[in-house]
């Protein structure tokens, strides 16, 4: 029989009712598996630190989030957002799910294009969309959201030019009660840019207006800001319908919806008090039904949700580099996950979990990553057991933006694998080497001999 670990004895307080200001008492189990795999088989194939993204929960969450609104509304479309997570396999699933692709750069458009994605089925928004970029859009007959007056001119230039009427609409910024305001994309409901803009598009004869959009912000708390915006919207539309007899075919409520990720700073944890599909569902559709709209004249509405759908299916691997007391004589445990591939840690207090069985001894416990810089911490404070060198954590809801905003910087970039609904996981990116890093690099000759 192996040896027991030696466990200090400890005293603790116990608290009975009502938790504290501290919570309540802490209890952990290890995440030993992810789908049906082994942490420690999947790090062991494929390295630490490791991506591995859930199959079963991405579609489990597009099916969730379809079923919410199919049930309030009649017409109901998605879009994934690409700069979310633009992995060719995630974007494959939630196009095989029925989303269309919504991008906001050339480069992503490129990139739906080539993943075979129907032009007609991408909506284009973001505020730098290049000339070589509308055209393309315009050629394909993709849906382009415009966001400033000089796109809008641009646009109409080339539809002259191409003998083409592209299909538009504008972003719309608009005061939801919630604040800070975001104002730096669309243009402004209150202030009549809108529909100024509106007036523009439809005197000039060379567009056609199909649709209104807006986005008002990110990791939304607040569902009644999303009927807030639905309904200025539907007014938007309506007042076209009646000065122009021009039916807006589709309102856009871009995206925004939070995870169960907790955000920095929060009282209680995301899981228990973000609102859920059917919150927002409810806002947004009953705004709609609620507007003036005719019945059979009832716009597409489409959503661009893309944290939501994927985030909870993340799931990011490491491995304790080393423990060592502060000055303070706190503990601080050395990942070798830095802030270089997880950029939310500087948003989120992130779920983290031991991968393998533990002593109930916990202890106040600073994360850090292994990269020379101060900043590089996974989580600045949370109760954890006695994590030794070489054993393994998992670092719960991290598939959206960390694979699109992570950065080569003193590491390199991990594998990502995706599990299947077989339980059977799939290399879907594989880790940097230098030679990627270095194939990109020029040399002078005169510097090509150091010796």
């Amino acid at each position: 029989m192996s040896k027991l670990r030696y466990e200090r004895p400890v005293i603790k307080k116990l608290e009975t009712g009502m938790p504290n200001k501290f919570g309540s008492r802490t209890e952990y189990e290890p995440v030993t598996q992810i789908d049906g795999v082994s942490v420690k088989s999947l790090i062991s194939e494929y390295g630490s630190p490791l991506f591995v993204l859930s199959e079963k929960t991405i579609r489990s969450s597009i099916r969730k989030a379809k079923k919410a609104f199919e049930t309030r509304y009649p017409r109901v479309q998605f879009a994934w957002s690409y700069k979310t997570n633009y992995l060719n396999a995630v974007c494959s699933i939630f196009h095989q799910e029925g989303s269309w692709a919504e991008v906001v750069s050339g480069f992503e458009y490129d990139k739906a294009i080539k993943l075979g994605v129907d032009g007609r089925k991408i909506i284009f928004n973001g505020p730098d969309k290049s000339e070589e970029d509308l055209t393309k859009a315009i050629n394909n007959d993709s849906l382009i959201h415009i966001d400033h007056l000089d796109e809008l001119y641009t646009i109409t230039e080339l539809a002259e030019t191409l003998k083409k009427r592209p299909r538009v609409a504008i972003r719309v910024n608009m005061d939801t009660g919630v604040y800070p305001m975001w104002d730096r994309f669309g243009f402004n409901y209150e202030n009549g840019q809108a529909w100024d803009a509106l007036n523009k598009i439809m005197h000039s004869g060379k567009m056609e207006l199909v649709g209104l959009h807006c986005h008002i912000g990110t990791f939304m708390l607040s569902a009644s800001a999303y009927g807030i915006a639905a309904s200025k919207l539907a007014e938007l539309a309506i007042a076209v319908e009646q000065k122009f007899n021009h039916e807006i075919k589709y309102i856009d409520l871009g995206g925004g919806f939070p995870s169960r990720n907790t955000l920095k700073g929060s009282f209680l944890p995301g899981s228990d008090t973000n609102p859920s599909f059917d919150d927002f569902a409810e806002a947004i559709t009953t705004a709609l039904v609620n507007s003036n709209f005719r019945k059979e004249r009832l716009p597409l509405l489409i959503l661009e949700t893309g944290r939501a759908m994927i985030d909870d299916a993340g799931f990011l691997l490491g491995t304790v580099v080393s423990n060592k007391r502060s000055s303070t004589g706190r503990r601080n445990t050395i990942l070798d996950i830095g802030v270089n591939i997880l950029f939310t840690a500087f948003w989120y207090d992130h779920r983290i979990t031991p991968a393998q069985t533990f002593t109930h001894y916990t202890e106040d416990t600073c994360l850090y990553g292994p990269l020379c810089m101060n900043i590089d911490v996974i989580r600045e404070s949370t109760t954890l057991p006695l994590l030794n060198k070489g054993e393994h954590v998992v670092i719960h809801n991290v598939g959206a933006y960390n694979m699109t905003q992570w950065m080569q910087f003193i590491t390199l970039r991990p594998n990502v694998i995706l599990i299947d609904l077989d339980e059977k996981p799939h290399l879907i990116r594989s880790r940097e080497a230098l030679e990627n890093i270095i194939s990109m690099e020029r040399t002078p000759e005169h510097l090509s001999n150091i010796g």
